[in-house]
């Protein structure tokens, strides 16, 4: 696991890597990978859930409890429930997303993924898509691209691509910022 990309430290990491293992012992990588998705999509989008994961006031009993329901509503069971009952248990809560993470890095890797967000003023058609991905292919070294496409029109035009640890910043805003700042430093 020397290569980069492969790269998870600290106790997320360690966590991560062991969910990896034993995933991989198992055949389930996918369906970890699928079942841990889904649950940091539900995590970001409840700032209730954020509380829940992240503050030290509620107990691991009840964190647990809390945490069970959600995994049921979710159907997310087997090796990926088991997981975040052991986080809860451990009081590891406040890094879970950091451990998603982790093993989505090592996840990636093995299947010799690269991981891309570009943010665009508008909505990409499904040719500007594929066009996209196939520079992007090119950058990563031949390596497949998993795509997430977010609109944001305040960048006014243009893209901002996130590759792995590399980002590059072509946005209208960005270059209007320069030239403004440019504009003060002379006058």
């Amino acid at each position: 696991m020397a290569e980069e990309s492969e790269h998870v430290s600290g106790v997320a990491g360690r966590y991560a890597s062991a969910l990896y293992s034993l995933a991989h012992d198992q055949r389930q990588t996918a369906e970890v990978a699928a079942a841990l998705a889904t649950l940091d999509a539900m995590i970001a989008a409840s700032a209730d859930l954020q509380r829940l994961v992240r503050s030290p006031v509620f107990s691991s009993a009840e964190q647990t409890k809390a945490l069970n329901a959600l995994l049921a509503r979710a159907e997310i069971s087997g090796v990926a429930a088991n997981f975040v009952r052991l986080v809860a248990q451990k009081r590891r809560l406040f890094a879970l997303r950091d451990m998603i993470r982790g093993y989505n890095k090592l996840y990636d890797a093995a299947r010799g993924v690269t991981r891309a967000e570009v943010t665009s003023a508008a909505p990409l058609s499904d040719e500007q898509v594929a066009a996209l991905k196939d520079q992007l292919r090119g950058t990563a070294g031949g390596k497949d691209v998993d795509l997430a496409v977010k609109v944001d029109p305040a960048i006014i035009g243009g893209l901002v691509v996130k590759l792995g640890s590399r980002m590059v910043d072509g946005s209208l805003r960005t270059k209007l910022n320069a030239i403004r700042t440019a504009m003060k430093e002379v006058g």
